[in-house]
């Protein structure tokens, strides 16, 4: 029985309620209807913030994204973080700053920063970037878009950004684990890699609810890693294990 696309994303979400995941084959045959058609319910489904697409299927998104949607305090801890990342640019440095709420706010900082070369693989923040009076010089790693991480990845944006060398990287997490590094849903963690590569300070911007926080994905182990800003609610035990790794912690003020 055919069914219009309203009523199939809905018994989509009927069915990952129920079962916590659903895989596109299964999909296929459950609504007998094409891989491309529920590849796009899958799309449409994500952006509307109801699940996260992992490789052959989704998950339902965890309940903590979506409270971290509507927590207007959240929101003034990404604003501190992101202050106190800009206080380490300097003027003329070229730095990359990845795809992320939590990186994108960085951009709103750099209004006084003058010739900045600034990488991204994030349309958002190329169009953040594009609205400052400063004018930076944008570079787009160009590349295959992600609607996942909502960013361009793959082995052409790769290629890009190996052409380069930068000052700094900024880069967020879905999760930081203690005891590995920086963690993710997103299984495309390639072009995080090389961005690592090609920067002399990696950068990580992450609020201290993310940390202890374990996904799936490893993206970048601790000695990749120079420097963790996070706001101030970190606790100072963890501050110290974060330490031990020779990475440096800022926590930034939220009052």
């Amino acid at each position: 029985m055919k069914r219009n696309n309203q009523q199939r994303r809905h018994l989509i979400m009927q069915l990952l309620q129920k079962e916590g995941e659903v895989t596109v084959e299964a999909l296929v045959k459950h609504f007998n209807t094409s891989e491309v058609t529920i590849r796009k319910d899958l799309s449409a489904l994500e952006s509307d913030g109801f699940l996260l697409r992992r490789y052959g299927g989704a998950v339902l998104m965890p309940k903590e994204f979506i409270e971290e949607s509507t927590d207007n305090y959240l929101s003034e801890r990404k604003f501190a973080i992101a202050k106190a990342a800009a206080e380490r640019i300097l003027d003329h440095n070229r730095i990359i700053v990845d795809s992320g709420s939590t990186t994108a706010a960085l951009i709103k900082q750099l209004n006084h920063k003058q010739g900045l070369v600034v990488m991204t693989n994030s349309l958002y923040v190329a169009n953040e970037l594009r609205s400052l009076e400063n004018e930076p010089t944008l570079l787009m790693t160009g590349g295959t878009w992600d609607s996942g991480s909502e960013s361009f990845q793959g082995k052409i944006a790769e290629q890009v950004l190996r052409s380069y060398n930068f000052d700094q990287l900024f880069i967020g997490a879905d999760g930081l684990d203690l005891a590995r590094g920086t963690t993710t849903f997103n299984e495309l963690v390639g072009l995080s890699q090389v961005m690592a590569e090609v920067s002399r300070e990696v950068i990580v911007m992450v609020e201290s609810h993310k940390i202890g926080r374990k996904m799936p994905n490893l993206e970048l182990v601790w000695q990749q890693i120079d420097v963790l800003i996070t706001d101030d609610l970190l606790s100072e035990d963890i501050k110290k294990l974060i330490e031990q790794q020779n990475v440096e912690v800022v926590c930034a003020n939220t009052d």
